[in-house]
């Protein structure tokens, strides 16, 4: 590894249901070293916490003159106070990594939750440069969404939880609700649709699309389902917000135009009045909210630059 690298950058961790992305990247945000870890989920949230502690350490060995760290996580965040409240697709309650990250590493630490990090970053350096009303929207494990109105960013520990808008699809959800976003349109329950009208196992939302394209009646019904109800939850959002741009990130943004062409005719039919935003897959990919990550480590080291008494 280049020390001049190692010696002036960020640790920058983003915590997935599937797994853990983590990055050393230097001053300017070039990645010097990069290393995914599965998420344990199995294993129950004590074991997430301790991986995601030692993925932070990982890096820092590998990085040992790193000015900050960030960590972005799934869930109810606490910003603020720099506590994991909850997460239900992990389990944990009332995490104060913050706390947890500054002591063991002795750095500033940039915390925050990994969507909002993921449309930080698209809007700072990705698809959503330059505008100033975005929802940046991943679609993956679950779904969530990133507010950007009129320029301001809105944060808060309950917002942008657009997987949980009712879509009408009687399905009960892991949050308590039936009907959610959720329950069709992420990449576990596009799998379990199939499945339970199939009878065939897949591991995801790619082998549904794989099998549609090869020409499975069952896997496009599937699909249509999670777009079709995707646009309508987009609908709701676009009459109560007008945003000028909509950013699809996530897992299954990987399916780029399949997903993205008959998104935007889904939701353009049923805006009638509304401004029709544009639509774009997340130029950051599934590295957004590591990126984002970065952006708050930098925040935190520059806060803290402050706070120092000066010589």
């Amino acid at each position: 590894m280049n020390q001049v690298f190692a010696q002036c950058g960020t640790v920058a961790v983003d915590v997935g249901g599937t797994e853990i992305k983590g990055a050393i990247r230097d001053r300017h945000g070039e990645v010097v070293e990069f290393r995914r870890w599965p998420t344990p989920r199995a294993d129950g949230p004590d074991a997430v916490v301790r991986a995601v502690r030692a993925a932070v350490a990982d890096l820092l060995r590998e990085a040992p003159g790193s000015e900050a760290v960030g960590l972005v996580v799934p869930g109810t965040v606490d910003s603020s106070t720099g506590v994991a409240l909850y997460s239900e697709n992990i389990g944990w309650r009332d995490v104060p990594f913050r706390d947890l990250l500054g002591e063991s590493s002795g750095l500033p630490v940039g915390f925050g939750h990994d969507v909002r990090a993921g449309g930080l970053a698209e809007r700072t350096l990705g698809a959503a440069r330059g505008f100033d009303d975005v929802l940046f929207m991943p679609m993956g494990t679950g779904i969530s969404g990133a507010m950007v109105v009129e320029g301001r960013s809105i944060d808060g520990m309950f917002v942008g939880e657009i997987g949980h808008l009712d879509v009408g699809s009687n399905r009960p959800c892991v949050c308590g609700l039936v009907g959610c976003l959720e329950t069709v349109a992420t990449g576990p329950s596009i799998a379990r649709l199939y499945e339970e009208r199939s009878g065939v196992v897949v591991s995801g939302a790619k082998p549904v699309v794989e099998r549609m394209l090869a020409g499975d009646d069952i896997a496009a019904e599937v699909w249509t389902i999670a777009v079709d109800s995707t646009a309508q939850a987009l609908a709701s959002y676009v009459t109560l917000l007008a945003p000028e741009l909509i950013v699809i990130g996530g897992g299954l943004s990987g399916a780029g135009d399949i997903l993205l062409d008959p998104l935007r005719d889904a939701l353009n039919a049923r805006l009638v009045w509304q401004r029709q935003p544009r639509l774009a897959i997340a130029e950051l990919g599934d590295l957004a909210g590591n990126v984002g990550a970065h952006l708050l480590a930098e925040q935190a080291f520059a806060a803290a630059s402050k706070e120092r008494p000066s010589s």
